[in-house]
């Protein structure tokens, strides 16, 4: 009896193609169009998907998902701006929302909006109506970091965060990054509601802005590279803090604090409880900043 001829092998995707090749992790043959570079041979595009499944996506140094390499949280932060910055001019209807006001009259002025959303600790108008985050008004620490006098208050901004943004968004993942940013605004707005004249108002991001300052300072350190680029800018900005009027220098100083604050709560928390550390770190910082508000709005109603 005759032995029948050896089978050649094919594909377990394409029937009609031979091959001899087959996945290093389940054996079945492949063709070239269903071949995956794999560390050790080739591997079938079931098994890739598989393994994609199974593993542990990729985390940043300080626990943050590889996804802030695209910087979608810069990106967004930037666009509303923007977009506020188009509703501000919209209430307005008028072109000194644009320029026309302080600094030789690059700066933008008022606009409904800004009154709206800026940050005001008390005032009482002629119609006896009465306004301000002591009066309930709390939404003016959140959306005073959104809010711009003009055009070039918001570029000056917008520029800044574009760069320090992405680096950090980068460095700490999206949610790491975001809560940096919120609580160093938040920082910033509580500041200004704490030391400034309760009647004046105060818009704009360099609150957080200034926060992210401090945290590229705590970031790079701990990772080891070089900071003295970042000192010099930081020293500049500061000194124009001080030296132009009408900036609020208790947000800008403010906002510095509570971003290198976090920062180092993000940086330092130990690997094997990082996430639950940076949680209730965070929060601890929130907690703060709720009972200066408190205390700051029991002051000016006492």
């Amino acid at each position: 009896m005759s032995e029948s001829p050896p089978t050649t092998p094919v594909c377990y995707r394409h029937p009609s193609r031979e091959t001899y090749v087959r996945c290093t992790r389940c054996e079945r043959p492949i063709c070239p169009d269903c071949m995956r570079e794999a560390s050790v041979g080739h591997q079938c595009p079931d098994c890739v998907a598989l393994g994609k499944r199974t593993q542990r996506p990729a985390r940043t140094a300080f626990g943050g998902g590889a996804a802030g390499r695209h910087g979608y949280v810069t990106k967004t932060l930037i666009g509303l701006n923007l977009l506020m910055m188009l509703l501000s001019i919209t209430s307005s209807g008028a072109g000194r929302s644009l320029a026309g006001g302080g600094l030789g009259g690059l700066m933008g002025s008022g606009t409904p909006l800004t009154v709206w959303g800026s940050i005001l600790g008390l005032a009482r108008y002629q119609d006896f109506t009465v306004h301000g985050i002591a009066s309930g008004e709390y939404y003016r620490l959140f959306t005073a970091m959104f809010l711009h006098y003009g055009l070039l208050h918001l570029l000056l901004n917008m520029w800044a965060l574009w760069v320090l943004g992405r680096t950090l968004e980068a460095a700490l993942g999206p949610a790491r990054f975001l809560g940096l940013y919120l609580v160093a605004g938040l920082g910033g707005n509580v500041a200004a509601y704490l030391f400034s004249d309760p009647a004046q108002q105060t818009v704009g991001a360099s609150t957080a802005i200034f926060g992210l300052f401090g945290a590229l300072f705590v970031i790079m350190r701990r990772l080891g590279r070089d900071t003295s680029g970042v000192l010099p800018i930081l020293v500049i900005n500061l000194v124009f803090t001080f030296a132009v009027p009408y900036i609020s220098i208790a947000g800008h100083l403010g906002g510095l604090v509570l971003g290198t604050l976090m920062a180092l709560v993000l940086a330092y928390a130990p690997r094997e409880r990082r996430t639950p550390v940076q949680v209730v770190g965070g929060v601890a910082l929130l907690v703060l900043l709720l009972l200066v508000t408190v205390a700051r709005t029991a002051q000016l109603l006492g």
